[in-house]
C-alpha cells in the first residue's frame, strides 16, 4: 500500500478484500432523496451498469464537495472574527478541494475509457442531462448545508454508499476486466494499477474513504 498525492491506493490483493467486504455488507437503505435521484438516474440510464452511466456519476459526485467549499468561503469572508475559526474553515476548504479532484480523476479515467472504446453517446442524455442534473444536485447540497450540514453530509453518504457498491458489482459482472491492462494518460496522477478490474475497485474504495469522511462530520456543529 502506498500514499498519492490525494488517496491511498491499495494493492490488488487489497482491493479484492475491500471488495468483498463491500459486497458482503447488507443492502443499503437510502434516504428520500437520495432515492429520488438514482431512480431519476435509472430512469434516464437504465438500471444496469455501464461506463457511461459511471461517468455521469462522477459528474454529480464532485457536486457536494463543491456546494461545501462555497459555502466556507461564504463563512470565511462574513464571518471572520478569529483566526482558529479561519484555519478550521479552511481545512474544510482543502478537504472538499482534495475530494473533487479525486473524483475528478475518476471521471477523466472513464472518458478516456469510452473514447478509446468509441462507446456511443447521446449528446443529450450524457452531456446536457448531467450538468443538470449537477446543477439541481448542487443546489440541494448547497441548501441543506446552509440549514443543517448533517442533512447535506447524509445525502453525500448515500451517494458515495451507492457509488461504492456500483463500483464494485460493476468488478464482479465484468471478469473480463482481470486481463484488460491498465493503460491510460493519468496512470501517473492516479495509481499504477496492473488492470482495469483494480481500478474499477480502486475507485469503489475511494468512494467509501468519501463515505465515512461525511460519516465522520455527521453530529458536528457547523465549523465548530
Amino acid at each position: 500500500m502506498h500514499e498519492s498525492a490525494t488517496m491511498t491506493m491499495l494493492s490488488a490483493e487489497e482491493l479484492r478484500i475491500e471488495q468483498a467486504k463491500t459486497l458482503a455488507a447488507p443492502e443499503p437503505r437510502y434516504g428520500l432523496l437520495a432515492t429520488m435521484l438514482f431512480a431519476v438516474m435509472d430512469l434516464l440510464y437504465g438500471r444496469a451498469r455501464s461506463w457511461s452511466k459511471f461517468k455521469v456519476l462522477e459528474v454529480i459526485a464532485r457536486v457536494p464537495y463543491q456546494a461545501w467549499e462555497h459555502v466556507a468561503y461564504i463563512a470565511i469572508t462574513q464571518h471572520y472574527e478569529h483566526e482558529d475559526f479561519a484555519r478550521r474553515v479552511f481545512d474544510r476548504v482543502r478537504e472538499s478541494r482534495r475530494q473533487q479532484d479525486n473524483e475528478q480523476w475518476h471521471l477523466l479515467i472513464l472518458e478516456e475509457w469510452i473514447h478509446r472504446h468509441n462507446i456511443a453517446e447521446s449528446f443529450l442524455l450524457h452531456r446536457v442531462a448531467p450538468q443538470v442534473i449537477a446543477f439541481f444536485y448542487y443546489q440541494m447540497s448547497w441548501v441543506l448545508y446552509v440549514v443543517k450540514p448533517e442533512w447535506s453530509y447524509r445525502l453525500n453518504v448515500d451517494f458515495e454508499t451507492h457509488a461504492e457498491h456500483e463500483y464494485m458489482l460493476f468488478a464482479r459482472e465484468h471478469p473480463e476486466l482481470e486481463q484488460v491492462p491498465f493503460e491510460s494518460l493519468f496512470r501517473k496522477d492516479y495509481g499504477d494499477f496492473a488492470t482495469m478490474a483494480d481500478v474499477v475497485r480502486q475507485i469503489g474504495y475511494d468512494e467509501r474513504v468519501h463515505k465515512h469522511e461525511s460519516l465522520a462530520k455527521l453530529g458536528m456543529a457547523r465549523f465548530a
